[in-house]
């Protein structure tokens, strides 16, 4: 008998991380974690809580208040495509990638990884719905007006 390593889903994998607990709080004021534990698969850019700590003082609570709950979807849904890309799929290749919020990102895997200039620091993380690369920063969506 072989002892198998148990994958999680997704945000069950966020939270055993235990350095994406910013995200999981956003992710659930958001109401995406039926979503992000859902068959997927998916491929999350998560920013780090240190990642959500270079934004500006405040930023994270006034996004979590119901009444932006809009906005924090966006943000959110903007750190996720569709499909699971590991590392190894776009190594050495630029382009621009649809994401569940419906903008384009930077993809530069020309040298390291980095996601609109935020680095994947941690690649490939698997879950059973999709993959986590772990990133730098908050990448923030184009605001249209």
């Amino acid at each position: 008998m072989t002892t198998a390593i148990a994958l999680h889903d997704i945000v069950d994998t966020a939270v055993a991380a235990g350095s994406f607990k910013t995200l999981v709080a956003a992710v659930t004021a958001a109401d995406l974690g039926a979503t992000l534990k859902g068959a997927g698969p998916f491929t999350v850019f998560a920013p780090s809580d240190d990642a959500f700590a270079k934004l500006p003082a405040g930023t994270v609570d006034e996004l979590i208040k119901p009444e932006n709950k809009a906005k924090l979807v966006s943000i959110l849904t903007y750190h996720v495509v569709p499909g699971k890309v590991m590392s190894k799929d776009i190594a050495g290749k630029t382009m621009k990638v649809k994401t569940v919020q419906g903008a384009d990102i930077d993809v530069d895997a020309s040298n390291g990884v980095s996601i609109n200039g935020a680095k994947v620091v941690t690649a490939d993380i698997e879950a059973t719905n999709g993959v986590i690369h772990v990133i730098d920063a908050v990448i923030m969506p184009p605001t249209n007006g």
